[in-house]
């Protein structure tokens, strides 16, 4: 067996003292399959006094202390795309230190040159936890699905967004309502932008449009929504058309480049992505001629991310060497964005009008001038002059024909509510 693999961590929340605890109740196990021990050398968190429950050597409260340490491995689990975070894992590497990261803001911002960096020193930066938890995305596009051109990229990307979802399709409660419960059980954070605006969501993406297209992860090219407007009255009708809603981060492949987005989305009811409920999160990769692959589990959590981050030690210490995004640094292309919005799918969209004499015909007729036909609809609400909703499915169509069209219909003064348009997602 050889020597030991030293490890540093810095951050001992959560994932950090889940990464501790594996270690320390796997060690025989994790020695056997590593070919060496896993031995945890140093660790930094901001509070010396707080009890934890498990003992670290060389503790600090300067995580740019571990940089410098004797250690093999620097974990970094403190998070953020800037300060102590960048700074720990730039030292680190400078170093001569890998590093093992679940940061995937700083990965998104500044993913290209701290690979290069690890690289020019033949170093590993490796995060697995970073992308879906304890779901093993990361290696599978990295090393495994590469006989085919990945063609496209689907996922369930953030458990808080796709908890609330779940639970406001099962209760009728408002997104507001079902968002403290969130809160109050541990799922959302006190400030959930970051979360429930799709920003989570979107630098998660970006890591996975890397790895499947080997561009330079990109925040800049992406369209990012979140679910803050969703209404019960969007998820009651979407289940009347057999659709459950779900928050999508899509990275397709198109003759142009690479189209990103983060947006609410229709998915068949009996489709993989529909049926991950709760905090779970789900990948959907279109392999081209390799063939749907479909990933599924737990994102988040103490378990499952400190089961990643653990498997990315255990393959640092058996001398795993691959680049960082599957392919060099260097040679990862500069992102080249697709036309998205040129591309043809089905929209659900809800429009709130009066209910008078000709509205369903000028709806109707704006449609057809956009070049946008309906295939379904629904009306409900009976009461002479009050709002009541029109609800339609449409053929495909482009986004920026039915962009066009609602602009148009949106302008009139029978229609008291901005409509609402989703894509039907083939998932």
């Amino acid at each position: 067996m050889g020597a030991p693999l030293k490890i540093a961590i810095a951050g001992l929340g959560t994932v950090g003292g889940g990464v501790v605890k594996a270690l320390s109740a796997q060690a025989a196990q994790l020695a056997v399959r590593a070919g060496r021990e896993l031995v945890v050398v140093g660790a930094s968190a901001r509070d010396a006094k707080k009890a934890r429950g498990f003992a670290v050597p060389n503790f600090t409260t300067d995580p740019l202390a571990l940089a410098s340490s004797d250690a093999d491995v620097v974990v970094e689990l403190i998070g953020g795309e800037e300060g102590p975070a960048r700074a720990l894992v730039e030292a680190a590497l400078a170093n001569g230190k890998h590093v093992v990261t679940a940061n995937k803001a700083l990965l998104a911002k500044h993913g290209k040159a701290l690979a290069a960096a690890a690289e020019r020193k033949n170093l590993q930066l490796k995060f697995e936890a970073a992308v879906a938890g304890g779901i093993p995305i990361v290696k599978t596009l990295r090393e495994s699905l590469v006989a085919y051109e990945i063609q496209a990229v689907k996922g369930i990307l953030n458990g808080t967004c796709n908890y609330i979802l779940t639970e406001m399709e099962a209760s009728g409660a408002s997104f507001a309502d079902v968002l403290k419960d969130a809160q109050a059980l541990g799922y959302a954070e006190a400030d959930p932008t970051l979360d429930v605006g799709g920003g989570d969501t979107a630098h998660k993406l970006a890591l996975l449009s890397s790895l499947a297209f080997g561009v330079a992860p990109d925040l800049s090219h992406m369209t990012v929504e979140g679910i803050q407007h969703i209404t019960p009255a969007d998820i009651h009708f979407a289940s009347e058309f057999g659709f459950r809603i779900k928050l999508l981060g899509v990275a397709r492949r198109t003759a142009s480049g690479v189209d990103q987005k983060v947006h609410l989305a229709m998915v068949r009811a009996r489709s993989p992505l529909a049926n991950v409920d709760g905090a779970a999160n789900g990948v959907l990769v279109d392999a081209g001629q390799a063939g749907p692959f479909f990933f599924s589990g737990r994102g988040a959590g103490e378990a499952p991310t400190a089961s990643a981050v653990v498997a990315d030690l255990v393959e640092i210490a058996r001398g795993s060497c691959t680049p960082v995004f599957g392919r060099p640094a260097t040679e990862l292309a500069g992102f080249k964005a697709g036309a998205g919005d040129a591309a043809f799918t089905p929209w659900y969209l809800r429009f709130e009008v009066l209910d008078l004499p000709g509205v369903l015909a000028d709806i109707a007729g704006h449609l057809s001038a956009a070049g946008v036909s309906i295939e379904s609809m629904i009306q409900r609400g009976r009461a002479h002059g009050a709002p009541v909703a029109i609800v339609m499915i449409t053929h495909e169509a482009a986004q920026s024909a039915v962009e066009r069209a609602l602009k148009a219909i949106a302008a009139s003064d029978k229609v008291r509510a901005r409509p609402c348009m989703i894509p039907m997602e083939a998932a």
